[in-house]
């Protein structure tokens, strides 16, 4: 048995194989086939298969991403069924008499150059879509698959490093851990393991040797146990069903109010990165959505989403909620989000650079396609916005006028809206600092806790050799919510806290005192707030 440290971001245990992820394409070797038709059938045989799971892909978007994102599936689907490009594959096996995945390869890479070098951009972005199928198909005739795909099993994952686009795009459902060496525990990829109820480690030195081994995250101890002895798994088994326990215990307060024993009433919320989190958001009993992370809708593609495909997100995402509260936030790339296509270029400090609202303001296209698409699907549901990165007045008061821009062009559209209300993030101390003025401007503040406190204590989050200077109680970042929280509500907002400090149980009964309206947190940890608000004196 081989036992590692690393640092805990989410206090649960997890027992599986391990699947290394790394990144790159698969390398394919050239072989002699001497029976090209046997090649040619097992093409034709993996062919089949790849349609047959983009169909199945195309059902799972469509219930939990719409029909625009899920139409994807369909058109790689029917490019696998393309006669030229299946000409092109037989050939090749038998002019060349080669195995079938280097004939899949060949015609992927010959037909991306012949769409990268179109004029037409609709035609250029196919070169993806081809890469993407022949990939696929390569990867169930080698039984081994590149990128995101993580295998059929659930797995625990392990990594030099996880962009949160890469931790986003795997299949939750064969998720049971994470490990990486690289990271730190206030990174976005971090966040996205606690809101998707993970164990995960960092500062691991992990190992590719280790891949289809046996292995333990306990969340508690921050331990990694590689082929762990009898001993250590039944200790570790107890303590799953011990979760297993407490959970069902927790399920007793579905359907209960969050209210504080004095009688107050708090609202609390979930936070996600995608419309898929909002089965997770339904099942924890969360009262609204206080966080949908709407940059995962770029971190997914290859380029802009349109105003029809953020429509249907966030609409699907309204109707699924069902009267209940979303609120989205608006674009917030940059610093360690960053998206390809936005050509952001270098920066000495991103996490103080080029990002969030900035962006938005300094483009102001992406910006309205956006708030476009968020208007429309108030029609549909409880929808609020929330801006990020507000450090002035003026920035709002800008945002406020993009804001009635897009009404007139929707209402020259005939598209219908409902009032939405407006909001802001409160993760600059500047922001804090100004909050009676800000109040006056917008309806609601939503603290955003994880950059406030990189801010406030000058501490990158993205840093872990700061991991020990990180103080998430500094009494500083307490009195700055204070003062957020007395100022709001003095010029009539309400205020909520969207950062990891909400579902910091030992400050729940401080943020309560100190009259915080909502709690927003990761889905799994809606029920256990509820039970510290209700215990809470």
């Amino acid at each position: 048995m081989e036992q590692y440290t690393g640092k805990s971001i989410y206090k649960s245990v997890a027992i599986g194989p391990v699947y290394f992820y790394s990144r790159g394409e698969q390398q394919v070797k050239r072989c002699k086939a001497e029976d090209s038709q046997a090649q040619l059938e097992r093409y034709e045989t993996a062919r089949d298969r790849a349609v047959e799971e983009l169909q199945q892909l195309y059902q799972k978007a469509l219930k939990e991403v719409g029909e625009v994102n899920a139409a994807i599936f369909e058109v790689h689907a029917m490019m696998l069924e393309d006669e030229d490009y299946n000409d092109s594959v037989k050939n090749i096996i038998f002019s060349q008499q080669v195995n079938a995945e280097y004939a899949v390869a060949v015609t992927g890479d010959n037909f991306a150059q012949m769409f990268a070098e179109m004029d037409d951009e609709y035609f250029k972005a196919r070169a993806a879509d081809v890469k993407d199928i022949s990939e696929r198909v390569v990867g169930i005739l080698s039984n081994k698959r590149a990128g995101s795909s993580i295998g059929r099993e659930p797995v625990i994952v392990i990594a030099k490093d996880l962009a949160p686009s890469e931790t986003v795009q795997m299949d939750k459902s064969r998720l049971l851990g994470f490990v990486t060496e690289l990271g730190s525990s206030n990174s976005h990829t971090a966040i996205l393991a606690r809101t998707m109820n993970l164990p995960a480690l960092i500062g691991v030195p992990v190992k590719e040797e280790w891949s289809g081994k046996l292995a333990i995250v306990d969340g508690y101890q921050g331990i990694l146990y590689i082929d762990p002895d009898e001993e250590t798994l039944e200790k570790m088994r107890k303590k799953q069903q011990e979760d297993r326990e407490r959970s069902r215990l927790l399920q007793q307060l579905k359907g209960r109010l969050t209210v504080t024993p004095d009688g107050r009433k708090i609202n609390l919320y979930a936070n996600i990165g995608s419309v898929s989190d909002v089965a997770a958001v339904l099942e924890n009993d969360a009262e609204g959505i206080g966080l949908f992370r709407s940059e995962f809708l770029y971190l997914e593609k290859d380029t802009y989403p349109t105003e029809e495909e953020q429509f249907q997100s966030y609409k699907l995402a309204a109707e699924m909620m069902a009267g209940k509260k979303v609120i989205i936030r608006t674009l917030d790339i940059g610093a360690d989000k960053q998206v390809e296509y936005f050509h952001l270029g270098q920066e000495e400090n991103p996490a103080m650079g080029y990002r969030a609202i900035r962006i938005c303001l300094e483009e102001p296209e992406v910006f309205k396609t956006q708030l476009w698409a968020i208007f429309r699907a108030s029609a549909y549901g409880e929808i609020a916005v929330m801006y990020p990165m507000i450090t002035s007045v003026e920035e709002v008061r800008r945002i406020k006028a993009i804001v009635e821009e897009v009404k007139e062009e929707l209402d020259a559209r005939n598209i219908p809206y409902k009032n939405v209300e407006q909001g802001i993030m409160i993760e600059t101390p500047a922001a804090a600092v100004i909050s009676d003025m800000l109040a006056k401007e917008v309806d609601f503040f939503s603290i955003g806790t994880n950059d406030l406190s990189q801010y406030t204590m000058a501490i990158d989050r993205q840093n872990p050799r700061l991991d020990a200077f990180y103080a998430p109680h500094h009494p500083a970042l307490l009195r700055l919510i204070r003062m957020v929280i007395d100022n709001g509500h003095a010029h009539g907002c309400w205020v909520g806290i969207c950062g990891e400090l909400g579902a910091d149980l030992s400050l729940t009964k401080e943020f309560l005192q100190m009259g915080i309206d909502e709690l927003s947190v990761a889905p799994g940890m809606v029920l256990q707030v509820r039970e510290a608000v209700r215990k809470a004196e």
